[in-house]
Parts: structure tokens; sequence; C-alpha cells
């Protein structure tokens, strides 16, 4: 073969081989290195949890939803405090514009940097939850405290407030927020006196037909064994005391009182036809637990009409406490002066702090 033919070879072997060197150096070169979007390092998001809005009512409260849909005259909606139980309410009782403003200005990215709530550490962020759940929220702005054992929540032109309810008895130990004396009754008698409260009316009085109480659950791991107290939970026991509260296990219901001229009279009802019969002068609440189980919360099952009252604890199927909790319903009332009322949330501020 001459030089002549051999010239074409010769180039394809040198392309074939310049090929063969690039296609190796591409193989050798390190991978670019990604784009790192802004995130939490070394977290992994195992759990999502699913967006939740307040369902707002006329009274000041309001119920925790994953989502709410309003069918006619009712509004359906998914709890948030019972696993996605759908429950329903009635839309007059429902404050619409004020349910769907929260909405909108908690929407992700619409809140202010001033108004952000800061990130927490999980240690932060578990005290952060024990202590919601000791004091928690029942309107806006509007917490329960942790001393008081027995609550209202009232409205006073347009403001929701919740007022201590004091026990009214024989021979209360006013030294703690929660007594019982136990009275038996007999399932099958008449109604009749078995108490009488002084004064014609009660101290505190209620303005809003849809008044919600709240009790203080006992919980004998909150005493603090270095200060000397102990706290026994009687379940109900006669001259016994529960400081921190209630006992779990215990109903409540509202018994309307027959009004003199200088004392109020508790008569009794008949026990045994709770939750079966509606009963003159007696109305039965629904009982809840609120997370966390410091908290009990009642509804009466309708509404309380103007007149004078008492929350009355139901130990048994045969027993009621007769230390009770007295209050009167009336529209045109006087403040309570021991009223909680809500308390503006100011926007949570970082401030530098210069070294010394």
């Amino acid at each position: 073969m001459n030089r002549r033919d051999s010239s074409p070879v010769f180039l394809r072997i040198v392309q074939y081989g310049i090929g063969v060197m690039v296609l190796l150096i591409t193989l050798t070169l390190p991978a670019p290195a990604q784009q790192q979007l802004p995130g939490p390092s070394n977290t992994a998001a195992t759990d999502v949890i699913p967006p939740r809005v307040r369902l707002i009512m006329k009274d000041g409260s309001y119920q925790l939803v994953l989502s709410y849909t309003v069918a006619g005259k009712i509004v359906h909606y998914r709890s948030a405090e019972r696993n996605g139980e759908v429950e329903d309410v009635p839309l007059a009782l429902v404050d619409m514009p004020a349910t769907e403003q929260w909405a909108r200005e908690h929407r992700q990215g619409t809140l202010p940097d001033s108004q952000r709530q800061p990130v927490l550490s999980p240690e932060l962020a578990k005290e952060e939850a024990e202590r919601a759940a000791r004091t928690p929220e029942v309107a806006t702005g509007l917490r329960l405290p942790e001393e008081d054992s027995v609550l209202a929540l009232d409205n006073f032109q347009g403001t929701p407030q919740l007022v201590p309810l004091e026990q009214q008895g024989g021979d209360l130990n006013k030294e703690t927020a929660h007594d019982a004396l136990k009275l038996a009754i007999n399932p099958a008698s008449s109604p009749h006196r078995i108490a009488e409260l002084r004064g014609s009316s009660a101290d505190v009085q209620l303005h809003v037909p849809g008044p919600i109480f709240y009790v203080r659950v006992s919980n004998d791991e909150e005493g603090d064994p270095g200060s000397g107290a102990i706290t026994v939970d009687t379940h109900g026991a006669a001259g016994r005391a529960t400081p921190s509260g209630g006992a779990d296990s215990s109903g409540y219901v509202l018994v309307r009182l027959n009004t003199l001229s200088d004392a109020r009279i508790v008569n009794s009802f008949r026990l045994a036809l709770l939750g079966v019969k509606p009963q003159p002068d007696v109305i039965e609440m629904k009982s809840e637990d609120l997370p966390g189980g410091h908290w009990m919360k009642l509804t009466p099952a309708h509404p309380v009409e103007p007149g004078e009252y008492a929350l009355l604890e139901v130990l048994s199927d045969h027993e009621v406490n007769l230390d009770v909790w007295d209050f009167g319903m009336h529209s045109d009332a006087k403040e309570n002066t021991e009223a909680m009322k809500p308390e503006p949330q100011r926007p949570a501020t970082l401030e530098r702090r210069t070294p010394e």
C-alpha cells in the first residue's frame, strides 16, 4: 500500500483515539454539585400534620377543625381534637365572617414577619405543648388559668370572658378549689329540698343563654412534693377535698333554683332518668375532655333561660355533691368584677444581646 492510500486510514485512527480519550475524561470528572434548597438540616419529615383552622362561634369560643362545609343551616366539620370525627353545628351559632378572616390571616405566607411564631427546638416545643394543655385557649386571646377549679365562659357586650364560680355549701374548706359533700338520693323519691343557698340571687351573673363551663380535673401527679401539701383525690368522699379539681368520673347538671325572698332552694331530681328522659328544672350537660386531660368542658344540652341556677356534681348513680356552684342568668346584669378578659397576643421578637 502506498503513502497516499494510507492517509485516510491514519486520520480515522487518530479521530477514534481522540474520541476515546474524551469519553474517558468525561467519565472520570466529578458530577456537578446540585443546588441545595433552604430547609431544615438533618431532619426527616416523617409525620405530616394536616392544616387546622378555627371555626369561630358567635359567643367568642371556637372549634379546632381540619375542614368544614356549609349545607343549608348546618355546618359539617371534621374535628381536629377528635381525630377527624365529623360533627355538626347550627350555622346560626357560627361567626362565619370571623372564621373566614382568621383563615385568610393565617394562610401560609400571608402573615408579616413580626407576627410569625419563632421556630422552637423539640424540647421547648414539648414544654410549650404541656403548658398549653394546662391553660387551653377557649377564645381568641383567652386562656384557662391553672388555679381555679370551675369557670364559665360568658360574653359581656361582645367580649368573651371567663368567670370563676365559687362553691356554695354548708362546710366548705375555702383553701381548696373543689370540695365534695356527698349526699345519697333515693332514685325513686319525688323532688324535695336537699340544700338551701343564702340570698335571693348569686354574686355571679352570666349574660348569654349558651354558657360553657370548664372544670379542672384533679391529677395527683401535679402536686409539688417539696411543698408539704398532700393532694388526695377522694372521688367524692364526704368531708374530703380535691384541691386540684373534681374527679374525672363525675358528671354535671344544671339545676334551676326556687327563689325565695332571702334564699334559693336546690331540689333533688331522679338520677336514673339522666340521659333517658328530660326532667323539669334540670339541664343535662355534654362533657368533653380537653387535650392534655387537665380540663373538662361542659356544654348545656339546651339554652339556659333567665333565672338562678346551680352547677351540681353527680358523683354516682345515687349520690350528688351538695357543695354546688351557683350563678344567675340575666342578660342585663352588670359585668362580673372577677371576670378574666382576652389578652392581645404580642408578637415574638428577638433582640441582639451585646457582650458584657
